[in-house]
């Protein structure tokens, strides 16, 4: 028998959150989920195994309106049911400060799904 075990509470997004890979400035993906450590990302773009990436993305239910950059590590992809997207597992690994502060508030605000 398994059973999973993730260190942080994931929120479900609702609405289509784009991320964007702000070394390119193209959209990869959009979120599936958040945590303050990672999230899970449906991917539009191809990804390499293992890398690092550089991403933004927009909370705009969040009290504060400016995106979050952050540095993040792929850990996992798999094919998604739509050709031409997968799923992808990133950790955080670089956050700055203010954006850190603004994910908790996120995380927090009400009406949050949780998984």
């Amino acid at each position: 028998m398994s059973e999973e075990f993730r260190r942080a509470r994931r929120r479900r997004i609702v609405d289509t959150v784009q991320v964007v890979d702000t070394m390119t400035e193209q959209v990869i993906g959009h979120l599936g989920n958040l945590s303050e450590t990672g999230m899970m990302m449906i991917a539009s773009a191809a990804l390499t195994d293992d890398a690092l990436y550089q991403l933004r993305f927009d909370l705009r239910d969040a009290p504060r309106q400016a995106p979050i950059e952050v540095g993040a590590h792929l850990l996992w992809q798999d094919s998604a049911s739509m050709p031409g997207q997968n799923w992808a597992g990133f950790r955080f690994i670089a956050m700055p400060e203010d954006g850190m502060v603004h994910l908790r508030q996120w995380l927090d605000s009400p009406g949050g799904s949780y998984e």
